[in-house]
């Protein structure tokens, strides 16, 4: 038996003992020592995608390999990973053209569950990974093996903000040298922008936020400008830092549709809006598409920092080891598993940038 936080969209986590079943073949089982709290675990928990219930959630996780099934050739039992949902065949379409976020290949995982309860009723899992629990099962390309030297708590962040915020402005967006870029959001999506930005060596690199703790956390990561929108005209601001073009790009980490409709509106012509966070499922943007041509304006998306996990984290990890990555930075309180329910309320207070669950 491994304890689990099991729930019903709106209500309270609940911490139940559930059975998890022995990794299959391609699959192993991760006994975790960290799972961070993101935003997109706390809009499926509260039921704006939709989902299956009951389910477990959490999917920025850290462990030690405690099992492998049959075909595993990545890692050995006793080896120290982090796990993401990312999954890949490495044969697809997608996966040939480098774009193993993109995978289209089914796995057992995608139709079967390794999660149950003690009376044998299956519990879904949650975004791929099910890590708000003491231990969870994933297919083999879902890790990545990190030294055993590196922080568990640290590490988790690697899974998903890490490498979604940094990813967009290196790997989708292809930032260009003394570019100006606009973050909307500096959360922990955001932060990673920030940090993105800095390495592709853009200047001004513009944070935006409503939060004045955030903004000076931005700046720490190195933003060189930070509007607060409640507090200062935004579209002026952005004009007085860029001679009165706009941003080259507007990277929107927050799901808003309203940040969406604005950010639009704050690229230079010819500039590029970046869409990293996610709106609730149903949201529709207005915009004028004769100015998408006139201007020459381009609007991308962005899944995951567009990353290739096994090649990107390595990368990742030694940047941060050398203290060219800021992780620690980024973590504002570690809580057990059984404070899970106040670690999401501090979230939704705007008080962390990531909260951990320590197991």
């Amino acid at each position: 038996m491994e304890a689990a936080i099991c729930h019903e969209f709106g209500k309270p986590l609940v911490i139940e003992e559930i059975v998890i079943d022995v990794p299959q073949a391609g699959e192993l089982k991760v006994k975790l020592s960290a799972c961070a709290i993101c935003h997109s675990d706390i809009h499926y928990m509260e039921g704006a995608w939709g989902g299956t219930l009951p389910a477990v959630y959490g999917h920025e996780a850290a462990g030690v390999v405690e099992e492998v099934g049959d075909g595993v050739t990545t890692v050995a039992p006793g080896g120290h990973v982090i796990v993401s949902l990312l999954r890949s065949c490495g044969q697809c379409h997608f996966c040939k053209r480098h774009e193993t976020y993109m995978c289209e290949a089914k796995f057992a995982l995608d139709s079967e569950t390794r999660l149950h309860t003690k009376d044998g009723k299956p519990i879904f899992q949650g975004l791929r990974t099910s890590a708000f629990a003491e231990a969870v099962v994933v297919e083999q390309s879902q890790v990545v093996p990190i030294p055993a030297d590196v922080r568990f708590d640290s590490a988790s962040l690697l899974a998903c903000g890490v490498i979604t915020g940094l990813g967009v402005v290196v790997n989708t967006a292809k930032v260009e040298l003394g570019s100006s870029v606009l973050i909307i959001g500096t959360g922990g999506v955001g932060l990673n922008s920030v940090q993105g930005a800095v390495r592709s060596g853009a200047d001004p690199i513009i944070a935006v936020d409503l939060s004045d703790t955030k903004l000076e956390a931005a700046t720490a990561f190195g933003a060189t400008h930070t509007i607060n929108s409640l507090k200062q005209d935004l579209w002026q601001g952005v004009k007085d830092i860029t001679g009165g073009y706009g941003a080259d790009y507007v990277f929107i980490t927050v799901g808003s549709r309203e940040a969406i409709e604005q950010g639009i509106g704050l690229m230079r012509r010819a500039g590029t809006v970046v869409i990293v966070g996610m709106p609730l499922t149903g949201a529709r943007v207005v915009f004028e598409p004769a100015d998408i041509a006139e201007d020459g304006l381009r609007i991308l998306g962005s899944k995951m920092g567009s990353t290739q996990l096994q090649t990107d984290v390595p990368k990742l990890i030694d940047l941060y080891i050398n203290g060219e990555l800021k992780l620690d930075e980024l973590i504002t309180n570690r809580y057990p598993l059984d404070e899970i329910n106040e670690a999401i309320a501090s979230v939704h207070r705007a008080e962390a940038l990531r909260n951990v669950i320590i197991f």
